[in-house]
């Protein structure tokens, strides 16, 4: 009985033999963990300033958002089960005792099942299979994390822009007031034109507070991204922009988005999974096996008594069940991989157009729409001067120019915003409730100083 218990205690220490799926999985999460969490520790966040790049923001979001600590743990775990999936059960100790009056044997052992070869295998395929599908999904959390801190940065930086057009303009409405009032002074024009300019600039003021008073909810939105709690004190806003690159061709966008974006190949994973559970289902046709060998102390030379059962599967319409559900489940899946290929199709080419759309009418203002306006308001002004035109004319051709202004920033901040999704597209997902064709969230635009919008719904 000794015997039996030592070599129970060191069958504790077996390892089973690792699958070449369990071993690269294995080698993935070594090389991640070095830099998402080194140690099992959250590694020493980027410090932020305003001065810092993109890339540094994009980093600490990636490294202290919880959505995707929570994928990255998802995949961790998901990686143990391959090794649980291949392995043999439990070998059981056995104990019987024959008592008649007094002990007449006792008869300690040991019993293992052994299934049949194949079906560990086909265990560990399917979770092999399922550990790549979490770890695209922490890929795509990792990228959607990106993707947020993209969008409100790029807003941040816009609405800045925004209030420094709109504060120019007010400097010029000054200018415009100074030189009603001179011409009233004159007798040339009447108080009107004082109080129209008084007017223009009340609105635009108005406008302006309405732009700051959206920055706050535009930082709740980037501490978010960044995975900052309420607590925290706001991260300082960048300084300088940088724009999104994209260094591939048009006509290979979409091949590369095919081909590297993390949501099909999750579901890609979940195809083989699929498949290697039609495998497993199977093999449920074939039997298992259960050895042991038990020894009786009390006899003197000592009997042993091997055992061993072997599973009967008989009841054939479960198991015509088992595997009309795995291919059931496979069809699910290559039918969702499909439809998923096709939707990524459209996302693109609809996303595809509104950049170009945006870098258009991008080019039309600053190349010859601003250039007009401006040329516009400086010829509207030398004919007020000389009586030429009212001081409606002129206000107008203010207008005008702040409407083409502002049509500038938020073409830009359009053109940014599609080009962060077109990046995510390619390597990750679909973004999220991304309603195409929609000016950047959270950047009130305020129609009192703005000329009716060119056709693309910028």
């Amino acid at each position: 009985m000794a015997l039996l218990l030592c070599l129970a205690f060191l069958l504790g220490g077996c390892k089973g033999i690792p699958t070449s799926g369990e071993k690269e999985a294995r080698s993935q999460v070594q090389t991640t963990t070095a830099t998402f969490r080194p140690g099992g520790q959250k590694p020493v966040l980027p410090e932020l300033t305003a001065a810092s790049s993109l890339s540094n923001y994009l980093a600490y979001a990636l490294l202290n958002q919880p959505k995707v600590a929570a994928a990255y743990y998802d995949w961790l775990a998901s990686v143990e089960r391959i090794t649980q999936a291949r392995s043999l059960p439990d070998p059981q100790f056995t104990f019987q005792m024959d008592i008649q009056n007094v002990v007449t044997s006792i008869m300690p052992g040991l019993m293992g099942s052994i299934p049949w070869p194949e079906k560990l295998r086909a265990g560990a395929q399917i979770a092999t299979a399922e550990s790549q599908s979490k770890y695209f999904a922490f890929q795509s959390a990792a990228l959607e994390s990106a993707f947020e801190v993209k969008r409100t940065y790029y807003q941040l930086y816009f609405l800045k822009e925004k209030i420094r057009v709109n504060r120019e303009t007010l400097r010029l409405l000054a200018d415009l007031e100074n030189l009603a009032r001179s011409q009233n002074e004159v007798g040339k024009v009447t108080l009107q034109d004082v109080l129209r300019a008084q007017i223009e600039q009340d609105r635009l003021k108005t406008e302006n507070a309405n732009l700051e008073d959206s920055r706050s909810s535009l930082l709740a939105q980037f501490k978010a991204a960044l995975g900052l709690g309420a607590e925290a004190p706001a991260p300082p806003v960048p300084d300088r922009f940088e724009s999104t690159p994209l260094d591939l061709s048009a006509d290979k966008l979409l091949e590369t988005a095919l081909a590297q974006n993390a949501r099909l190949k999750a579901m890609e994973a979940e195809v083989r999974a699929a498949e290697a559970s039609i495998t497993l289902a199977r093999k449920n046709r074939l039997p298992d096996f259960s050895l042991g060998l038990m020894a009786d102390v009390k006899m003197d030379p000592t009997l042993y008594r091997p055992l061993g059962t072997v599973s009967l599967p008989i009841w054939r319409d479960k198991i015509a069940a088992q595997i009309a559900e795995a291919q059931a489940r496979k069809g699910a899946a290559e039918a969702q991989l499909s439809s998923e290929q096709i939707a990524l199709a459209v996302d693109f080419a609809g996303r595809s157009y509104l950049y170009r759309e945006a870098t258009r009418n991008l080019a039309l203002l600053e190349e010859r729409l601003l250039p007009k306006a401006r040329q516009s308001l400086e010829v509207a002004r030398s004919g007020y001067l000389a009586g030429q035109i009212d001081f409606f004319n002129l206000t107008d051709a203010q207008r005008t120019l702040l409407g083409f202004q502002l049509d500038r920033v938020e073409a830009a901040a359009q053109r940014e915003v599609v080009l962060a999704e077109l990046s995510l597209i390619i390597q990750g997902m679909s973004p999220a409730n991304g309603a195409m064709g929609t000016k950047a969230v959270g950047m009130p635009r305020g129609g009192t100083a703005t000329p009716k919008k060119m056709n693309g719904g910028m």
